[in-house]
């Protein structure tokens, strides 16, 4: 079975910049224009994933490279990761019901980024072009004047920009 990767795109930025707020205001606006969204978000640190001594976390104990729990509505998966760390793989191996991937953080992974950039934040860019940069989100004027600019609240304007590029 051939599995299709979704295309990914990578929202970059300091903390407290606002990636998190634009990313939930677009999903929506992304499914009321009929795609399916799926989301990878990076952490910097440590993360606890599954409960320890419960079903779930006993299969990973036992060497389970995947290990599913699924409820009535939702379900969680806890797998080995090795190498496959970018949001490319990820979502190639995971998320190919996804008609478009929106991940957060992973700065200095491959791919396209867009950069949410806050004044209130008083810090530079986080990438430039050669890291992959496509586009920006800010309220900072003459940030990167030759790539697209966006608003902090313009997430039609950004849906339309993204899925002109799938």
């Amino acid at each position: 079975m051939e599995t299709t990767t979704p295309p990914v795109f990578i929202f970059v930025g300091h903390s407290n910049a606002g990636k998190t707020t634009f990313i939930e205001r677009l999903i929506p606006e992304l499914i009321r224009r009929g795609h399916r969204v799926a989301t990878i978000k990076h952490a910097h640190h440590a993360v606890r994933l599954d409960t320890e001594g419960k079903d779930s976390w006993r299969y990973k104990q036992a060497g389970a490279a995947l290990s599913m729990l699924v409820t009535t509505d939702a379900l969680q998966l806890v797998a080995d990761v090795g190498d496959g760390r970018e949001p490319a793989q990820l979502a190639r191996r995971f998320l190919g019901e996804a008609d478009i991937v929106l991940a957060e953080g992973f700065s200095h992974s491959p791919g396209p980024k867009i950069e949410v950039l806050r004044r209130e934040t008083g810090k530079p860019p986080r990438c430039g072009i050669d890291d992959g940069l496509i586009a920006i989100v800010t309220d900072c004027a003459g940030v990167y004047p030759e790539l697209p600019r966006f608003a902090l609240d313009d997430i039609a304007a950004m849906a339309d920009f993204l899925l002109g590029r799938i």
